[in-house]
């Protein structure tokens, strides 16, 4: 089966990600004819010297953390950032499995049908962004479409708004662009994986051009009874109309699979069953997602240094999904568990628009950059929820450990604890920054932002509305100094809220709509190295503290108030771009410490936050050998975990290896033998909770062929 496949993609035309360079007129007086010279002698070094600089792995520019254009350096947080060419090489096609190489970032289970990341201490489902924008939906992100993957650390309200306490994710998309962009990429790999993805994009005139993106993947997993398949298709295009560039785009997202909640517990130790094994009914666990969203940004360039930029994109999402899994430890014997059952559908509609003025003063030693923004958006949910019922009449069911596969009757219906509900958010929000640079040594960052979020939530089976409205006011200050040009130091302080509707509007009940927005203070110092050129070394020490969390009254049990406290205190460490001309590297480390300081309502003072390990670490380095032949190895850490707030369960730490193998190919193809887990390794990959713990893959082979 293995040599067919690899038979097959031999004589299938492929392709690879995106590693075109980036040729976009900035007037219309910079047409096509001046972009393509250019274009053509970099593909021309490509060929002679594959994996050179064109695919370094160095990124220089983000334009999420300021909402302005702005080098890396000139941050002041912490961020990693993944270019395309970093993600191919890493053989990494969702964000879940590039957050493993991200320093202080946990991917959790997410219930086997969503991203889950805890960033500094802090769980999230909502805390991801396109482009800037809010793409708060739950599912599985792929990476088809990504030029540039950013994982900014630390409280970003400022920038973002409600919720990023510990951080956020944002996704760059692949845009149109005058250079021809000719890619695509084909793998197969074990457990009957097959993925293909294609990105095609022209100039059509010197005015307008477009670009497209297409995936497709399906295959089974390391455990037993498990599928999935993954569809989607990304249009984009640009124009120049007068002296406003506009970008407009669309995509349509599927994702199917199979929902696998992992293994129960034993005691304070994961279960120690087969790691293949599925617990649970496999037929009876299904998700089924479908997004669908387009966007138009409109850029404007005046005179005076003025620039006004507007960014508008509508989304839908529907997604249903049912499990049957563990829902307790295995008993006392170790002889049998029990599995629950429920459903949920969730379909969201969301409206957004961002608009930014810039203004750009002064000239030689002081100049600054003044931005004006605002944003408005419109989100409507409607849950429904429905408990399972095993032949009808329980909502547990033992099974033994020797057979934990099973085919039971499940009979869904709502009991008197699920949702039947419609969610509306609609926020009002604007921003203000000032970016002043003083001489060659010294940049200030001053910002505030200001949010209206209005909350509501209309119960369709009481027919009662429970309403909250929030003012949350979010300043960052920052200051970077630059004693000599390679390196910078920082220091920020920054402010976000939660709002007690939580982070999917789904907490909102008669107790908590009297409460007021959680709080995220974040205090942080580092410093940031260019010690080559194509080398980028950065360090971070932060104090991260969650207050306002609801605690219960001691003086009156049927009562909350807001008097908890978490903390996390952390040091990261990161490592990325060329060592050498023939060795690249992405590396990190973290070591940080998340405690509840104060009581609240799910933890006791002193207990350690879930799935924040003590340590992580990680690196990948890839060795050009000769001008066709380049080796890779990885290593991935982490240390011992809690499984949820409880602190019963304890997760082991973890080491696995992977290895790679690059072969350049006549006609401008590569082959790349990704090896996942060369050890075979058993260990503990994540959890959601006590008992839906997941076990790591074991040793996994990948083959891809680009063009």
């Amino acid at each position: 089966m293995a040599l067919s496949a690899l038979v097959s993609l031999l004589l299938l035309p492929v392709v690879s990600q995106d590693t075109t360079l980036r040729l976009r007129p900035t007037s219309p007086g910079r047409d096509s004819a001046e972009a393509q010279p250019a274009a053509q002698s970099l593909g021309t070094v490509q060929v002679r010297a594959a994996g050179s600089r064109r695919a370094s792995y160095r990124p220089t520019l983000s334009s999420a953390a300021t909402r302005t254009p702005a080098s890396l350096r000139d941050i002041p947080q912490s961020i990693t950032a993944m270019p395309a060419p970093l993600l191919r090489d890493l053989n990494l096609p969702t964000v879940a499995r590039a957050m493993e190489y991200v320093p202080g970032v946990v991917m959790g289970q997410g219930e086997g049908h969503r991203d889950a990341p805890t960033i500094r201490g802090q769980s999230t489902t909502a805390d991801f962004f396109v482009d800037g924008v809010r793409d708060d939906a739950q599912y599985y992100r792929d990476t088809y479409n990504v030029s540039q993957l950013e994982v900014l650390r630390g409280a970003n309200a400022a920038a973002f708004g409600r919720g990023g306490g510990g951080g956020v994710i944002n996704r760059v998309i692949k845009r149109a662009e005058w250079a021809p962009v000719r890619s695509a990429r084909l793998e197969a790999g074990g457990w009957n994986q097959r993925r293909a993805a294609l990105d095609i994009g022209q100039a059509l005139t010197s005015r307008t051009a477009v670009r497209l993106n297409v995936l497709h993947e399906r295959g089974d997993a390391f455990r037993r009874s498990m599928g999935y398949e993954r569809f989607g298709v990304n249009p984009t295009a640009a124009m120049h109309v007068g002296r406003v560039l506009i970008d407009v785009g669309a995509e349509r997202f599927s994702d199917r699979r199979t929902v696998d909640r992992g293994l129960p517990s034993a005691s304070d130790v994961p279960a120690a069953l087969d790691p293949r094994v599925f617990a649970g009914d496999p037929a009876q666990s299904t998700s089924t997602m479908t997004s669908s969203s387009g966007w138009l940004v409109a850029n404007w360039q005046g005179a005076s240094g003025v620039s006004v930029r507007s960014h508008s994109r509508a989304f839908a999402y529907d997604k249903f999904y049912q499990n049957v899994f563990p829902s307790s430890p295995l008993n006392a014997a170790r002889t049998q568990f029990s599995l629950g059952a429920y459903n949920a559908t969730n379909d969201r509609r969301s409206l957004f628009n961002q608009t930014d003025v810039r203004w750009q003063v002064g000239a030689g030693a002081v100049r600054q950059v003044v931005v004006l923004g605002t944003e408005l958006s419109a989100q409507r949910t409607e849950n429904l929820r429905h408990t399972g019922y095993f032949n009808d009449v329980a909502t547990a069911f033992a099974v033994p450990v020797t057979a934990p596969t099973v085919s039971v009757p499940v009979v869904f219906r709502q009991s008197a604890s699920d949702a039947a509900n419609r969610t509306s958010a609609t926020v009002a929000a604007a921003f203000l920054q000032e970016q002043l640079t003083l001489g060659t040594r010294m940049q200030l960052l001053g910002g505030l932002r200001f949010d209206r979020v209005a909350m509501a939530l209309d119960d369709h089976r009481s027919r009662q509305r429970l309403a909250r409205t929030d003012a949350l006011l979010s300043p960052r200050l920052a200051l970077v100094y630059t004693p000599a040009p390679p390196l910078s130091l920082y220091s920020s302080w920054s402010v976000s809220h939660l709002p007690s509707s939580g982070d999917q509007f789904a907490s909102l009940s008669v107790s908590t709509q009297a409460l007021g927005p959680e709080r995220f203070r974040n205090r942080e110092v580092g410093a940031k190295w260019v010690a080559r050129p194509e080398l980028d070394i950065t360090a971070a020490w932060f104090v991260l503290d969650r207050t306002n969390t609801s605690a219960p009254d001691p003086l009156d049990a049927t009562r909350l108030v807001q008097t908890g406290q978490q903390q996390t205190q952390g040091v990261e460490l990161g490592v990325q771009g060329a060592i050498t001309t023939r060795w690249d590297v992405m590396g990190g480390l973290a070591v940080q410490r998340a405690r509840i300081v104060d009581r609240t309502s799910a933890a006791r003072v002193g207990a350690t936050v879930p799935l924040v390990p003590r340590t992580t670490a990680s690196v990948w380095n890839k060795v050009a050998i000769t001008r066709t032949l380049s080796l890779s190895a990885g290593v991935v850490h982490q240390g011992d975990r809690y499984a949820a707030i409880d602190n019963t369960v304890r997760l082991p730490h973890f080491t696995r290896l992977d290895a790679g193998v690059f072969l350049a190919l006549p006609l401008g193809l590569t082959s790349q033998v990704h090896v996942e887990n060369v050890a075979k390794t058993r260990y503990t990959a994540t959890s959601h909770g006590n008992n839906n713990i997941m076990p790591g893959a074991g040793r996994t082979v990948r083959v891809v062929l680009t063009y």
